[in-house]
Formats: structure tokens, C-alpha cells, sequence
């Protein structure tokens, strides 16, 4: 009996670390007292006001000042300002974070053609460019990497054209 006890008190010690752990990383330097939640530690020592969170996703407006990644892809270059005004409206929600009018645009793109550069799954999503005319999403995306590279499809995924945005 004395064997079993104290099995279960083992057992519930482990569980009570567990819980502390679970605690400590989902509530951050909050628990250690060190730094309250929220603040910044300033390098006299005192908290200062946090700096502001961005308000928009990765891959989003908020990277535009960063510069605009390099065409490696080997594949013909065309200016953000030459596209359709459909696509230039896309990238425009892209760079804003949506909301986009089609279910299935942000999804993952797979690049089973092999024409985009090589990247492992879930690299490339694919936003739909709406044609004029068509019942249906039409032919017509645009798909964003996570390096910020983005490339225009005129006729589902058979060619595709970098972008170079800001031009």
C-alpha cells in the first residue's frame, strides 16, 4: 500500500510540474515577476510602454518598405502596374490581409507544375483574379511566397509571370 501512494504522489507531482510548465509558457514572463505582461524592459532597468503590435499579417502591407525580393525564378518579369486592374486589386488585399472574395483564396498553392521555384509544401498560396465574364473564379491568380515574391498566372498555373511591385 505505502508502494502505491507513493506512486501516486509522484504521479501527482509530475502532473502539478506539467501544469506549471503549460502555465508558464502560455502566460510568458508574466509568471516569472521579472517583466509584467506587456511591457519592455528598458536598459535602465524600468518598464516603458510596449511598442505597438502590427495590425496587419506577415506577407502584408507592412513589409512594403522592406526590399522587394529578387526575381530568381528565372521567369519573365512584369510590373504590378502592367497587370490587370483586377490583379492589381488582389495584391491590394494581399498587401492589407483580405478579405478576399473567394473561399479559397490564401490557400496553400502546391506548385505541382514545377514552373514556380522549388519550396517545401505550404511555401506558396494561391488569391483568385477576378475575370470579367465568368460565372466561376475564371483562370486568372496571383500566388504569394513567403518571401514576399509574388507571381501572376493568366491561364491556371500554365505560365507564369514574376511581379514587380512598386512599378
Amino acid at each position: 500500500m505505502k508502494r502505491i501512494s507513493s506512486r501516486l504522489l509522484a504521479l501527482a507531482g509530475l502532473v502539478i510540474a506539467v501544469v506549471v510548465l503549460v502555465l508558464a509558457v502560455v502566460n510568458g514572463p508574466a509568471l516569472s515577476g521579472s517583466v509584467t505582461s506587456g511591457s519592455v524592459p528598458s536598459s535602465s532597468g524600468t518598464t516603458t510602454a510596449p511598442s505597438p503590435a502590427p495590425s496587419a499579417p506577415l506577407g502584408s502591407a507592412l513589409e512594403s518598405s522592406a526590399p522587394a525580393p529578387a526575381n530568381t525564378s528565372g521567369l519573365a518579369a512584369v510590373n504590378a502596374s502592367q497587370l490587370p486592374q483586377e490583379a492589381r486589386q488582389t495584391l491590394a488585399l494581399i498587401a492589407k490581409g483580405g478579405p478576399y472574395p473567394y473561399e479559397r483564396d490564401g490557400v496553400n498553392f502546391g506548385n505541382f507544375e514545377g514552373l514556380l521555384p522549388k519550396k517545401s509544401g505550404g511555401y506558396y498560396k494561391e488569391y483568385t483574379v477576378k475575370t470579367p465574364g465568368e460565372s466561376d473564379r475564371g483562370a486568372r491568380r496571383i500566388i504569394a511566397g513567403k518571401d514576399g515574391a509574388k507571381y501572376y498566372t493568366p491561364d491556371h498555373y500554365e505560365s507564369f509571370k514574376f511581379i514587380v511591385e512598386g512599378k
